[in-house]
């Protein structure tokens, strides 16, 4: 059996890691085939009027799964988040985050073992934002009850096919007691009814980053709002290695899109520099979700393979610059098509 991806390569160095990990794949026997669409500035860039092109969500709707690459956003100007709007338009309300300690990758750390669950269509992140008069902006946070429910079962539900024993909810439902109060609510209902066999507490959102930075070992899977979790996600990308070392997954009741969460870094673009493992990562989660999805045997058996043999290189110190390495980006592929069998 073998399964369409959508390939949406991305912008900078997007084209190379998406190339590098397309490489690796193959070379896993992983089954999967790739239909190539765009977004971003690279869409604009073949020809199309829009960032979003609609033939791009659209295949993503009919093969269910796509790896994306980084694509540019501008800071305080220019066009919208393409992440925001492919997040939006297919509804991929959870975004996970999973961070560990990585073999042979040195930081200040050790045993950071974490999954971020974020909500992933409101919040401040709604977009809503008006000038109210001269010099002052308001910008809206949006909470429903119907979202604040589904994060929560969905980070339940994970916990429990993963077998994490206990989850934290990130608020600040001492100043915002309505939207934040809502949304730990209904994550104690989520628990209390359904879940009771998952440790759960709360914690305030100020107060849980400083005990993460001093034992991030006492936490498991954190679930936060959309903010909250856009920030706490980097932060704990921070204590193994960086967001070059950190996989992303946005899910829907039925797509889901895997992708790189560091940035298109054009100022290295074509230098064979960029470092393909944060993309490599999200497509060996990709490839053990359509295993579970569609009980695919051979999905599992070549992400496994996969995992194995960046974990050797990473051992090895056979990584790129970011990491301590001396690879480029096609050199570090090798390292770990090298690596698939031993």
């Amino acid at each position: 059996m073998s399964h369409t991806v959508v390939m949406i390569p991305g912008d900078g160095i997007g084209p190379e890691v998406s190339r590098a990990v397309r490489l690796i794949l193959a070379a896993a026997d992983a089954p999967l085939e790739f239909v190539e669409h765009h977004a971003g500035e690279a869409a604009l860039a073949a020809g199309h009027n829009e960032l979003l092109p609609k033939e791009t969500v659209e295949a993503i709707r009919q093969y269910k799964y796509a790896l994306k690459g980084p694509c540019t956003t501008p800071v305080g100007g220019g066009f919208r988040s393409v992440n925001v709007a492919l997040r939006k338009t297919l509804k991929l309300y959870a975004a996970v985050r999973p961070v560990r300690s990585l073999p042979g990758v040195k930081t200040r750390y050790e045993n950071v073992d974490l999954v971020i669950v974020r909500e992933n269509t409101e919040g401040l992140y709604s977009g809503v934002e008006n000038d109210i008069t001269d010099g002052v902006v308001c910008s809206m946070k949006v909470a429903t009850r119907p979202a604040c429910h589904r994060i929560a079962m969905w980070a339940f539900r994970y916990a429990t096919h993963r077998q994490r024993t206990k989850i934290t909810a990130f608020h600040k439902a001492n100043i915002m007691k309505m939207s934040d109060g809502m949304f730990i609510e209904e994550s104690r209902k989520v628990h209390e009814r359904d879940y009771p066999n998952i440790k759960y507490n709360e914690m305030i959102i100020d107060a849980a980053c400083m005990r993460l930075v001093q034992d991030p070992t006492q936490f498991d899977i954190l679930l936060c709002e959309n903010l909250y979790g856009d920030i706490v996600s980097d932060l704990c990308a921070g204590m193994v290695g960086g967001l070059g070392a950190t996989p992303g997954a946005n899910f829907g009741d039925t797509e889901a899109v895997f992708e790189a969460v560091h940035g298109s870094a054009p100022d290295i673009a074509g230098q064979d520099k960029a470092n393909p493992l944060a993309l490599l990562m999200s497509a060996t989660m990709m490839l053990n979700h359509i295993h579970t999805s569609e009980a695919d045997e051979a999905c599992a058996k070549a992400a496994l393979k996969i995992k194995n043999a960046y974990n050797s290189a990473l051992h090895d110190g056979k990584t790129t610059g970011d990491l301590g390495g001396e690879l480029g980006t096609e050199g570090f592929a090798q390292a770990v098509i090298e690596r698939l069998n031993g």
